[in-house]
Parts: structure tokens; sequence; C-alpha cells
């Protein structure tokens, strides 16, 4: 039961452990029930174990006004389904509720809680130990997105989170990927919503097994050094009948005015974040997962809806702010004290941003005006990068600068460089179908664009099927196209992002300054004649400067010249047209040596072969 202290912090919007006071908990008698519903006349829990009698087993009202019923039912076991039967005072409004923290749900299409218990032995107690050093901001972090639903399936059949977790960690192990990121897993009605439309804030899915079953997946996992970030969705819910929405009669998690309850978009309505107790319920969501389940770290879904009263409307359909602005004051006060908490209690996991717009310091302390998160997506980069690779190579010299524009800004927020799901869905195609020529070039493009990333500064996430460059569009329904992905351009391009992985993870210069412009500097990022990019990256301390070079055209450079700041052998290890790959071969035989002759303001010059459609990567060594 609540005491008087959870009820404070609950009301004060800064309770983020309601689901160990509110929900169902099972003890010796039975359960303890707590739900929130302070507009309602009357609760009463309905189960397996009362026959879904309303009459048998009511519920009472805290004495105090916040709104809490509780009581203790007798007969309650674990596994048993549940709502909560809660009707308006004056009967007219009668709705059987999912509970809003309950830790288990029916299977879908069913809609009901499972009363359960959290309990599990864990294994993973030093990847825990040593995770804060794989999460911090100088450390490689290279990120595999997947739908757990369609990875890949059994006979037409999901596969369960154990299932997963053995052939996810495998795969992933072996491709060199440092963290798995699941989109949203947290129990849903419609599985073509991907999970974006929650409805069990504390619950795993039941579609691919238990609690438990997703506690394995997660320690599992960890066990082979692979760390887990979920997607979580405080953004907006679905208007499912047995979910959030109108939960007591009235609009309760949401605002009542649809110009600021309800996304004309996704159709789903909005939290309110202004009401203090639904901060306190979002913020236990999130840090439920880190505490539970040990996930390392959220991706926030759909930040800038939240940020902004305006998102997704035209004129007159919302509301500003007090000072008229477009600014959703209330939920930039919940994302910054959510942060806060995060990395108060956790802080060795991380937060994700994707946020779509230039709001400012998104990556940033909340003490120096910041939303506090760890890091942010650079979706202007996705987006940028894809229009350049997409246009013609006689055409990319009028597009130079989408591929630079992103070194303008690129150390102004701490930058995850996202090749996600939503580029390749809804007729979209999948990034194989974007690339432009025949079928040698695609390849040859997408190891290209593969390469710049991995080069270029910031952290990576691939989606699933993109590392074996899959041809058709990403769908929910099926697997990936894992037939295609032995075949030799399909595992050239596989081979080459295990490839890059491995270099990204050993060469200090590609990961330690990420975020600071101290690790990049241009040599050549002015040549749009020749689609030709040139730039060095370095470390903190120890290791080598490497060299990063990037031709978009077909047509081979051959004795291209370019400054280089010091002397000695430039070692080729990394090629995107390597034979193993499925390229052409061309290369500058291991290695080139410097010479003493100033070029470009340095005092040394390369002269190298640039093969077509590629990305070099060149490590220096002294002498």
């Amino acid at each position: 039961m609540p005491s008087d202290h959870d009820v404070y912090l609950f009301r004060e919007g800064s309770h983020s452990r309601i689901h160990d006071k509110l929900g169902c908990h099972l003890n010796d008698g039975g359960a303890r029930f707590g739900v929130w519903a302070p507009n309602a006349g009357a609760v009463s829990v309905i189960g397996e174990w009362n026959g879904w009698d309303p009459r048998a087993q009511p519920l009472q009202p805290r004495e105090d006004g916040s709104g809490i019923w509780h009581g203790q039912v007798a007969g309650v076991t674990r596994g048993q389904a549940y709502k909560y039967r809660i009707v308006s005072p004056d009967g007219a409004h009668v709705a059987d509720k999912a509970d809003p923290v309950a830790f288990c749900a029916e299977l879908p299409p069913a809609t009901g809680s499972r009363a359960w218990t959290l309990d599990y032995d864990w294994g993973d107690a030093q990847w825990m130990a040593t995770r804060a050093a794989k999460n911090a901001l100088d450390a490689p972090m290279s990120i595999y997105e997947v739908h757990a639903g369609s990875w890949r399936r059994h006979e037409g059949r999901f596969l369960g989170y154990r299932e997963l977790a053995h052939a996810l960690a495998d795969y992933v192990g072996d491709l060199g990927f440092t963290h798995v990121e699941l989109m949203p897993i947290t129990e849903h009605p419609f599985y073509g919503s991907w999970g974006y439309q929650t409805t069990g804030y504390f619950a795993p899915t039941a579609r691919y097994g238990t609690p438990q079953d997703f506690m394995y997946f997660v320690d599992h996992l960890h066990q082979r050094g692979i760390g887990v970030i979920l997607d979580w969705v405080p953004s907006h819910f679905p208007t499912d009948g047995h979910g959030l929405s109108y939960f007591d009669g009235t609009h309760l998690y949401e605002h009542a005015d649809p110009r600021q309850g309800f996304h004309p978009e996704w159709k789903s309505s909005i939290f309110n974040y202004g009401r203090h107790e639904v901060r306190s319920f979002l913020a236990s969501s999130g840090l439920f997962w880190l505490d539970k389940y040990h996930i390392d770290g959220l991706r926030v879904d759909a930040v800038a809806s939240m940020l902004y009263l305006d998102y997704g409307r035209g004129e007159g359909e919302w509301i500003p702010n007090r000072h008229g602005g477009r600014e959703n004051l209330e939920a930039v006060e919940f994302l910054s004290r959510f942060n806060e908490a995060v990395y108060r209690d956790h802080p060795d996991t991380l937060t994700i941003a994707e946020e779509s717009t230039a709001w400012p310091m998104v990556s940033r302390p909340t003490s120096m005006g910041g939303l506090g998160f760890g890091m942010k997506w650079n979706m202007g980069w996705m987006h940028d990068t894809l229009a350049y690779m997409r246009q013609d190579p006689i055409n990319r010299r009028h597009h130079h600068h989408q591929l630079t524009f992103s070194l303008a800004y690129a150390f102004n927020e701490n930058f995850v460089l996202p090749l996600s799901h939503d580029e390749v869905v809804y007729g979209k195609g999948s990034l194989m179908g974007k690339m432009p020529g025949d079928d040698w070039q695609q390849f040859a493009n997408l190891r290209a664009l593969y390469g710049l990333m991995w080069g270029h500064p910031g952290k990576k996430l691939l989606f699933m099927g993109s590392e074996f460059a899959q041809r058709r569009e990403w769908a929910h329904e099926g697997e990936l196209e894992w037939a295609v992905a032995g075949m030799p351009g399909h595992e050239g391009v596989q081979r080459f992002v295990a490839d890059l992985n491995r270099v990204y993870r050993t060469e200090p210069a590609l990961h330690q300054l990420d975020f600071s412009a101290d690790g990049f500097e241009w040599i050549e990022g002015n040549d749009a004649g020749n689609s030709v990019l040139v730039f060095l990256r370095r470390p903190a301390s120890g290791g080598a400067v490497l060299l990063v070079a990037c031709n978009f055209t077909p047509v081979p450079r051959t004795n291209y010249v370019v400054g280089a700041p010091e002397s000695g052998i430039w070692r080729e290890i990394l090629n995107s047209d390597a034979k193993l790959y499925g390229g052409s071969g061309w290369g500058n035989l291991g290695g080139v040596q410097s010479a003493p002759v100033p070029a470009g303001g340095r005092s040394h010059t390369l002269s190298l072969t640039l093969p077509a459609l590629s990305t070099l990567v060149l490590r220096h060594e002294a002498r």
C-alpha cells in the first residue's frame, strides 16, 4: 500500500517507482491491488478467480483525496488474468480496463492483465559491473536495430524471447555490433503498430513469452557482451477501450481538448504532461525497465512531437502555451526531470532522443539548460546523406553540400548516425533499392555509404537487413530476406559491415572523440567536381590518426594528391572495393608513403588511388 510519502511524491510528479505501490502484488493472502482512478464512483477487480464478477471484490478509495483505490483480494494466484471494472459516479460510464502498471499481459488479441511476479536469477553481474565504460560517450557504439517479430521466424511463427536471445547474440556477435536496440516490446494491442502504440508500459509483450523470458533475453545478450537498448514511447498512446484512454470516465492520462490531447497523424492520445500523476507514471515506466530488466538505455521515440504544441497541426488546431509560444513547457519539464532521474539512479545507462528538429541542447545536461539526454539521433545527416546517395553519380557534384553540411553542426549534440527502420518502409524501399546504377554499382554505393557512416563522427545505428543489403522493403509480417544473405554481393556487404565494426572498435580515432571537433579535420571537403571527400579522425590519446577517403563516382581516381599532416606510411586497413567484399580490387597495395612536399597547408603529401564508388580507411604509421 502506498505510504503518505508515496502519495505526496506521486501527486508532486516525482515518484519514480509507482510500480512498487500500485498494480497487482501477490502475497500469501492473494494479492494487493492499487489503481489511480480519481474520478471513478466505484472500482472493483474482476478476474479468473472470481468469475469476472464486479460485485465480488470492490476496492476502496483512500481517504486522502489521492484518487487511489486499493484493497487486499483473496484467491489470486500467479498467471491469472484480471481487469478493473470502473464505474463513473452516476453509473453512466462503465469500462473494464487493463492494469496500467501490470507486469504481465494476456496474449493479444486478449486484452487483460495477468497477476505476476518478477523474480529472476540474473547471471550478468560482470556486464553490470563494467557497462559504464561500454555506454560512455568515448566508447565505440554500433547499434543493430531489431523488430523482434520479423527478424527471423521458425516455420512462420514468432521466435520466443529465449530463442531470439541465442540466435541474435550469435549473429550480432559475429558482426561485431556493440548493442541491440529493440523496437518497442512494451505490450501493444495492434501488432502492425510495431509497438509504437503502447498499452502496457510495464509489461513486455506476451507475443514472445513471459517477463522472465524477456529477462533471459537481456541476461543472455549481456553475458555475450552485447548491450540492450529499448525503444520507449512516452509521447502518445492508443485509444483502445481497455487502455489508458478515458480511463476513469474522464480524460485522465490525456488532455480533454483534442487540440492538445489527440494526435491527428497517429490517431492516438497525447499524454497530459501537466498532470503530476501522469509524469510519475511515465517516469516510473522508464526507470522500471532500467531497474527490473537491466536495460542499458532508452531510445525515446518522437521527442519532437512532445516538444511542440503545433506538431502535425495547422493554424487554429493547437493551443499556445502560457507565453503564447508553441513549446510544450510541461513536456520540456517532464523530459528534463526524467533524464535527471535516469542519470541519478542509473548513471551507467543512457537515454537517446529521436528528435527531428533543431531544438537546442537536447543532449546537454539540464544544469546547462539542456534536456539532459545522453545522445540524439542525427536525422538531418540521415536525410541529407540518403538524398545524396539516391542521385545518379553524374549529378552528385551538384549536391556535394549534402555530404559536408553535417560537419557544420556535428558537435552541437552527441549524435547517433541512424539508418533506421523509418527509411525502409511505406514505399521508401530498402537501402539497397535507393542506390543508383547497375547491380555492381548498387552494392558498391552501399558499401561506400557504410564506409562514410562509420568514418563520420557519431555513434552508429543500422536497421536489420541493411547489413546484408536486403533488396525488398521491410515488412513486419514475415521475416528478413535471409535467402539472399548468402549470395555473393550480399555476403560481401555483410562481411564489410563486420570489418567496419572490427576497425571501429579497435581504432580509438573512430570513437573516442565522436562528440568533439578535436577528433575531426578536413583534408579535402570541397572537391565537388570529383565527388571526393577526405578527412582525418584523431584519437583522444593513444592510437593512430586515421585518414578516410571517399569517391562517390564510378570513375577510379589515380594519383589523387592530398596534403598529409605527418610523414610516414599510411597503411590501408579498410577498402570497400576489395574483392573480399565484391569490389573490383583497386587500391593502394597496402599503403602509401608520404612525400615531403607541402600541399594544402600541410607538410607532406599523399598520392592515393581512390577506387570507383569506394571508401578507404588508412592508418598513419611513423617510420
